[in-house]
């Protein structure tokens, strides 16, 4: 799977074989048989082709597009699939996302909206903690 992210990502970024071989300090010729997959990086090397394009060192090397149909996201960003919303509104978080952001039942989220942007789900401890950091900042008043 490398070969074709390391494509695929080498060309989103719009860097030839020969610009991304200069970052890499390695061949063109290096980067051709490991978009061919004829070869393959070392682990230094995937290493620093992640952190270039900003992506996992796991996405780069075992990410399947055909899996969810998007390309490899950037590091720390998800996207875990769709969600049904119920007639009543209500929507199950998928358990990876549970999982990465320690959800548990009985936790209060607050869902935030932006008619242009669209929505944001947060943790209301969360949004508490931030408040009460900006009251420190700004010297107001605590509730």
């Amino acid at each position: 799977m490398i070969s074709v992210n390391l494509q695929r990502l080498r060309k989103v970024h719009q860097y030839t074989q020969e610009e991304l071989a200069e970052k890499l300090n390695v061949s063109r010729q290096a980067v051709a048989k490991w978009e061919s997959g004829e070869s393959m990086p070392d682990l230094a090397t995937c290493s620093e082709i992640a952190r270039l394009f900003g992506v996992s060192l796991d996405d780069l090397v075992n990410y399947r597009e055909d899996e969810s149909g998007v390309m490899i996201p950037p590091k720390g960003k998800h996207l875990f699939g769709s969600v049904t919303v119920g007639e009543r509104g209500q929507i199950v978080i998928p358990k990876k996302a549970r999982e990465i952001f320690h959800i548990k039942a009985g936790d209060k989220l607050l869902v935030l909206g932006d008619e242009e942007r669209g929505l944001a789900i947060v943790a209301q401890s969360d949004l508490e903690k931030f408040f009460d950091a900006l009251a420190l900042v700004h010297d107001f008043p605590k509730k």
